[in-house]
């Protein structure tokens, strides 16, 4: 059993939570290998969810500009990848803002449903200089790591520009290996891992996610009795299995007429009998010359996958 200790924990901002934790003792080695592993699984595995689109109203696409807003359409992308959400979504939802202005848009002017919450409500989208409406549809979604822009252009509804998103919730995972030597001399290994979150889950919390991901992962290799095996193929059986050469004519080898007529009249009927001579000797043969010759040895490759030995 490890003994997991956090040794540090730090609310920087509400959007960045960073702990530290000891995890030992470890056999030399495993350090590395435990570290990578977990490293891999908070970055890539966690799941979380984020913006993938948005429709603004009378705007077509993202170099637009919006009368009576201070920002043009580009800053309001990066804004709105700032957004951070908690909680899980089993399939897509839209969210909708009706802001009537002047003022500033925050991400609490959001109309949300109550499976998920604002981490941060103050984060900023826009400042409204006009009086006038402004209305956006957001599109939200589960999902792993992050996803760019080109990549989502065909699964968006009519209407909305993509986002960049970044779904996952452990934004900087870094770990180093200690060593040092127990009672009996036997050296040991600890290892430290720093975990930064964006404030949708706390680093003790994900770093369980990503353990039981670990887990399920690999206690699915475990092997059973009724493991699907290869057939081992005895060589004798598989000599025996190989078809009777001599009895395949040459005819199967869909030879052109020019190498066919040249192998008939060196009375070479089968297959067998062909695979008694080497190309060298082939080249010998009256009227064959080398491009018959690679034509023999490859249909015989193609077709039976044999070779003609060279000489």
């Amino acid at each position: 059993m490890f003994n997991i200790q956090c040794i540090n924990s730090l609310e920087k901002t509400t959007t960045c939570l960073f702990s530290t934790f000891r995890i030992e003792p470890l056999k030399k080695g495993q350090g590395i290998t435990v570290g990578n592993a977990l490293r891999r699984t908070l970055l890539s595995d966690i799941s979380g969810v984020a913006i993938v689109g948005v429709r603004i109203a009378d705007v077509n696409h993202e170099f637009s500009t919006i009368r009576g807003v201070k920002e043009d359409v580009i800053e309001i992308l990066l804004n709105l990848k700032q957004i951070v959400f908690t909680g899980k979504l089993n399939e897509p939802i839209v969210a909708r803002l009706n802001f009537q202005g002047p003022g500033i848009i925050t991400a609490r002017d959001i109309q949300i449903t109550n499976d998920i919450c604002l981490v941060e409500p103050k984060q900023y989208i826009a400042t409204l200089t006009a009086s006038r409406a402004l209305e956006m549809e957001f599109l939200l979604t589960q999902g792993q790591g992050y996803s760019l822009t080109g990549k989502k252009n065909a699964n968006l509804p009519t209407g909305f520009l993509s986002v960049d998103a970044v779904f996952m919730p452990a934004r900087k995972v870094n770990f180093f290996v200690e060593t040092s030597q127990n009672s009996t001399s036997v050296e040991t290994e600890s290892l430290l891992l720093e975990v930064e979150t964006n404030g949708s889950i706390t680093p003790i919390d994900v770093l369980n996610s990503a353990s039981d991901i670990l887990s399920t992962t690999f206690g699915s290799l475990k092997t059973t009795d009724s493991i699907n095996e290869t057939p081992i193929i005895d060589e004798e059986e598989s000599i025996l299995k190989q078809p009777d050469f001599s009895k395949i004519p040459i005819e199967d080898l869909e030879l052109s007429v020019r190498a066919y007529n040249c192998l008939k009249r060196a009375n070479i009927h089968t297959l067998g009998e062909l695979l008694t001579y080497s190309q060298d000797e082939l080249l010998e043969f009256k009227n064959f010359g080398q491009k018959s010759a690679d034509e023999v040895c490859e249909s015989l490759l193609k077709r039976f996958n044999l070779n003609i030995n060279k000489k």
